[in-house]
């Protein structure tokens, strides 16, 4: 008797955190992807990040309920992410469908975060770019609030690339677990 085994496909996701590479932006509201994606790798027990020049990133991979994880951290800074994202998304072959992008959103009042299919950029020059380089809007975002006050004084480039207040970030760290549900709930979709 010949028994034929069915083995379940495993599909690839992508995880795009973004930010800037640099001591300088390290805490920075445009850093709030890469201010989480350390704490959610090490809550995830999956190796440490290695440097790809291919990629031009930082990236590692893991597999979660029958789904392989690529977890990216573009190193070309904000405005040039769509470089390293697409790069990964045409060699692994991944639709943007099933691609997640974290990345910061100044239009959010305290505290509130969201996950989104096929949006526009709203003037983020990282999905801007992502966009541009995947010549499509269909992919994931997850929204995460940096909130920018309505009387503020300065420009949008000042604001997010100034630090988190104590408090602000208080509450970031305050909102991980329900963010990392959101990026759960990717991978398993």
């Amino acid at each position: 008797m010949e028994f034929h085994y069915l083995r379940k496909k495993i599909t690839m996701k992508l995880i795009v955190w973004l930010g800037n590479p640099g001591k300088q932006y390290e805490k920075t509201r445009h850093n709030a992807g890469f201010l989480l994606v350390d704490q959610w790798v090490d809550q995830q027990n999956f190796k440490l990040f290695s440097w790809s020049k291919t990629y031009k990133a930082e990236r590692t991979e893991w597999v979660f309920r029958d789904q392989k994880v690529i977890v990216l951290k573009p190193q070309t800074y904000m405005n040039l992410s769509g470089e390293s994202v697409s790069v990964v998304a045409h060699f692994f072959k991944i639709a943007p469908a099933d691609i997640l992008v974290i990345h910061d959103e100044i239009d959010f009042d305290f505290a509130r975060n969201e996950l989104k299919f096929g949006w526009s950029h709203a003037g983020h020059n990282g999905l801007k770019s992502i966009i541009a380089h995947l010549g499509t809007k269909d992919f994931w975002r997850l929204r995460i609030w940096v909130w920018r006050p309505e009387n503020a004084h300065y420009s949008v480039a000042d604001y997010v690339l100034s630090a988190f207040h104590s408090d602000e970030l208080q509450t970031f760290q305050a909102e991980q677990q329900r963010l990392f549900g959101f990026i759960e709930k990717f991978i398993v979709s």
